[in-house]
């Protein structure tokens, strides 16, 4: 849906209960009752499964309700991955996951939401996966997932998981990477606990830090943006502007990161929706820098979001008035520079990459075929009304980055 004042805009959302603060994780066991779960197992990678600052508020914060856990999520996401973690909700006897950690933790936790309720057996799974890059969801309920994040790159509050599946699981023949989405994968609570995501290593923190500022900036300029979601992305940009440099100088403490959670909290808030997303252009190219390649999607986000936004800005407005606004240099004689530079500023306050000659991404050879699968994204079909993108422009734009 493009909004125009002219004929309105409808806006369609079912969220999760925020719970936002530090020490809000204490309330995890009052969120659990009001669902009526008992039994949680909690969801997690193997850091953080170890990482005491994190694992015993969790722990105090479920008191009886803890089932079990299980510290094995990786971040590729793979199927046989969560199916191991459907044997441990089985083995717990488990009515709830709470997913502790980054996007790859609460996005396998959705998937084993879905593998609980599909009777098939997994070799059927993995086929469809290979063939359609995605994997039915069965009707009915599935196991309701509470999401703690301990990173800012904003997965929680989004209806979609990645997902892999490698062929030495046996599951598929061939390397495969698709998703899942449906609104039944909304978590039904998230926690934002900034004690919790100061416990998270600041080379960790400033790239997902990046992606979820990103999603201010396209959320704004979306095909897909609403009046709602104009709101919450402005004031969320507004709040990380302000206060992510403040994370670059003095470091990731509750007090710093506080303004930062709930900054990324309302630049999620209303962009993954039951029929579409205002995830855009910057995070098409995050996918087409890092399928295939080492380099972090944040970093990626960091290299190349100044040399996306100056391409925007030369061949659409892209909403550069707001977006001034919202980032603080609203009376800017040049929106457009000034949105730019304000961007630039605070990635290279958070010691981000500035060249993608400089992190593990792709080589100029190689431009060209990256530059057409971010064309073929599907977040392309977000990008602001009246852009025209080719393969040519998006070359340039990975050169000008190189």
């Amino acid at each position: 849906m493009q909004y125009d004042a002219s004929d309105g805009a409808r806006f369609a959302y079912d969220g999760p209960t925020l719970r936002l603060g530090s020490g809000s994780v204490a309330s995890l066991d009052s969120e659990l009752a009001s669902a009526g779960c008992e039994r949680a197992l909690v969801v997690c990678g193997s850091t953080v499964g170890g990482t005491g600052a994190v694992m015993e508020p969790v722990r105090a914060g479920l008191g009886g309700r803890l089932a079990g856990e299980f510290p094995r999520t990786t971040p590729d996401k793979r199927l046989s991955n969560a199916y191991d973690g459907v044997a441990a909700m089985e083995r717990h006897d488990a009515d709830a996951l709470v997913a502790v950690g980054g996007g790859s933790s609460i996005d396998v936790a959705k998937v084993m939401s879905v593998l609980h309720a599909d009777e098939r057996p997994p070799d059927r799974v993995g086929a469809e996966l290979a063939e359609t890059g995605s994997v039915s969801i069965p009707d009915g309920d599935l196991t309701p997932v509470f999401a703690v994040p301990t990173t800012l790159a904003g997965a929680d509050l989004s209806q979609v998981a990645g997902l892999t599946a490698h062929p030495s699981s046996s599951l598929v023949e061939t390397f495969v990477s698709g998703g899942v989405w449906d609104e039944r994968l909304m978590p039904t609570a998230v926690v934002g606990d900034a004690e919790l995501v100061a416990t998270t290593p600041e080379s960790v923190l400033v790239g997902s830090a990046m992606n979820g500022f990103d999603k201010g900036l396209e959320t704004l300029y979306a095909s897909t943006r609403t009046p709602v979601t104009d709101g919450t992305a402005s004031r969320g940009l507004r709040l990380l502007a302000e206060h992510l440099p403040r994370l670059g100088r003095e470091g990731a403490t509750p007090a710093v990161l506080e303004p930062v959670v709930e900054g990324t909290t309302l630049v999620q808030y209303g962009i993954s929706r039951r029929s579409e997303t205002t995830l855009s252009v910057v995070h098409a190219f995050g996918h087409g820098l890092t399928r295939g390649y080492g380099v972090q999607q944040g970093v990626a986000h960091a290299v190349v979001v100044p040399h996306v936004l100056e391409y925007l800005f030369e061949h659409v407005d892209a909403r550069r008035e707001l977006i001034a606004e919202a980032l603080g240099v609203g009376d800017a004689a040049e929106p457009a520079t000034a949105v730019v530079e304000a961007v630039t500023a605070v990635r290279d306050a958070l010691d981000l990459p500035t060249q993608l000659r400089d992190v593990d991404g792709p080589a100029p050879e190689a431009f060209q075929a990256v530059a057409e699968t971010i064309l073929d994204d599907s977040l392309m079909r977000n990008a602001p009304p009246e852009l025209d993108a080719t393969r040519e422009d998006i070359e340039a734009v990975l050169e000008a980055a190189y």
